[in-house]
């Protein structure tokens, strides 16, 4: 059996569907292979591209993406996307191709230590270096990259290996259950809660989990302990629940941190210190934190738990609801969410404003609800980087677990298109929509091509301010002139119809949510160019939200 044959038949037997990327010389044996194989490749326009549809398909399946690169350019195209996949806890296996390492008559032509280059960005970065380590090395990596925290991992298959002749079979998947978190911890967590005044539950990343999902939602309902999410966490609970509070999108000042600094007692379930800050602990004595996780708290000037109960979070928090619930039937403490319930109230009238503004270009917050009000309830809005991302995290409600892709890991510009195309393969019968600022859209816009040559029934929105900006609000943030923020567009219609996908171009406030209706009635891909206005960042974002909060 040739190596490359044995590579494939391993990726089979870990169930991989699907390989994004685009091979090079150094991959023609493997892709004989793949040709020969039940796996479906992908070829994208970009590898970058393909490392975000990999990760975006881990991030949605909890099985391990798989991209292909071949050496040099094509592996380092490779990077942000495996630090977006690392950063981001999504499964991820890149495979890159090598010159021969038995022997080589090009010098160093293209040659990059890709491993040593992948090891600071991955869990595992390993070299084949015969047929005989094949089926090891891949059941090691696809182990590393599913296992809690989930992430990148990396394998290099030379040209010269790939050619191979030996034996070998795949090592099939082991059985393994995750550690449950200990009794005593369990205890010393209910105990907290119990005797709070005023608990609060926040959702961060690691609880967008499928059986994490479920009892979450029990949780909640048995207990009646309010909750909010980080932006990586959102719709892990449906945020129309009556319970929820908001979203941390901001750094403070919001109304949902009114309700985080009343909070005596806070239960951060599924949250590390790789997603932004969702608030600050300013010392122990403020309040009690309680860390449930996969893994123990990585400490931090701003985030230093006092209990930690480490384990699987759906076992641990089925554990605290089921100690938590026999409490309240037997009345045990004396919660107080008055105070939540106000914020709650003022923070729901504020999302309000604004919604229907006729303005044009069109306002951030009636964007935000025009796409709300156009998408169904199971629609998956895939978010590229941009300034829209913090009107969509803090105005958008998410319905159900992963109907809102952003990342608030790495925060990479150019994953938007990339995510829903994975998204839409992965989901074929739902509404995927790219949502993407004029910069981030830019950074992978050949992707179109793929979406159009996939067949995929795909909306991309193309939010145009012509510059970058978040950055831009950013500097007026200190008080900088604006400088080197300005970019030049193509025209998006016409960009888009020379791929073959639909072009379209919003000219009233009016027009957006029926023009997506349209979209979604009508087979393609469709690309609709949306001038927005961001001359409100500095005064909502910064003051109103802040001022109207203080006054509570």
């Amino acid at each position: 059996m040739k190596a490359s044959d044995l590579f494939v038949k391993a990726l089979e037997a870990e169930g991989v569907d699907y390989v994004f990327g685009i091979p090079g010389e150094e991959n023609l044996d493997l892709l004989e292979s793949l040709r020969r194989s039940k796996i479906r490749l992908i070829v994208t326009r970009h590898e970058q591209a393909a490392g975000f549809m990999a990760a975006t398909y881990g991030r949605l399946t909890g099985r391990t993406g798989v991209c292909l690169a071949t050496l040099g350019p094509g592996a380092t195209n490779f990077v942000t996307a495996a630090a977006y996949a690392q950063l981001g806890g999504m499964p991820m296996l890149m495979v890159t191709g090598q010159k021969p390492i038995k022997s080589s008559k090009q010098g160093h032509f293209q040659i990059v230590d890709v491993v040593r280059m992948m090891e600071p960005l991955t869990k595992y970065a390993r070299q084949i270096v015969s047929i005989g380590n094949i089926p090891a090395l891949v059941r090691e990596a696809f182990r590393q990259a599913e296992q809690e925290r989930p992430g990148a991992v990396h394998l290099e298959l030379p040209e010269d290996v790939a050619d191979e002749e030996g034996d070998g079979k795949p090592i099939p998947k082991s059985y393994s259950r995750r550690p449950v978190a200990e009794e005593k911890a369990v205890a010393h967590a209910v105990a907290a809660i119990c005797s709070a005044r005023h608990p609060l539950l926040m959702i961060g990343a690691g609880g967008n989990r499928k059986t994490t999902r479920n009892v979450l939602r029990e949780f909640v309902d048995a207990t009646g302990i309010p909750f909010f999410t980080t932006q990586m966490g959102k719709g892990v609970i449906d945020e129309s629940h009556p319970l929820w509070l908001g979203n941390a999108t901001l750094s403070d000042g919001d109304f949902v941190h009114r309700a985080i600094e009343h909070a005596d007692c806070i239960i951060n379930v599924g949250h590390d210190v790789i997603e932004k800050p969702p608030f600050f602990m300013r010392s122990a004595e403020d309040k009690t934190v309680i860390h449930v996780n996969f893994l123990g708290a990585e400490v931090d000037p701003v985030y230093f738990p006092q209990i930690e109960v480490v384990g699987d979070i759906a076992n641990a928090v089925w554990q605290l609801k089921e100690q938590l619930t026999d409490s309240v039937e037997r009345r045990e403490h004396a919660w107080d969410f008055a105070r939540f319930e106000e914020i709650k109230r003022h923070f729901e009238a504020h999302l309000e404003k604004g919604q229907h503004d006729a303005r044009f270009p069109i306002y951030p917050v009636r964007l935000v609800h025009d796409v709300q009000s156009a998408m169904p309830e199971d629609g998956i809005l895939c978010l590229d980087n941009g300034m829209y991302k913090i009107w969509f995290a803090r105005y958008y409600r998410a319905r159900e677990p992963n109907s809102v892709l952003l990342d608030n890991a790495l925060a990479s510009m150019g994953a938007g298109l990339p995510s829903a195309i994975a998204t839409k393969i992965v989901h074929p019968q739902r509404k995927v929509v790219a949502v993407c600022g004029d910069g981030g859209f830019m950074m992978n816009s050949q992707e179109v091509e793929t979406a159009v040559r996939l067949k995929l029934d795909l909306v991309v929105l193309v939010l145009r301010d012509d510059a970058f900006g978040m950055i831009r609000w950013e500097q007026e943030n200190m008080n900088f002139p604006d400088y080197g923020m300005t970019l030049q567009n193509p025209d998006f219609v016409e960009y888009a119809r020379s791929y073959g996908a639909k072009g379209h171009r919003v000219r009233a406030a009016d027009e957006l949510a029926p023009l997506m209706a349209e979209c979604f009635a009508t087979p393609g891909v469709h690309v609709i160019d949306v001038p927005i206005d961001y001359s409100d960042n500095e005064r909502v974002l910064n003051r109103e939200i802040k001022r109207l909060s203080a006054q509570l």
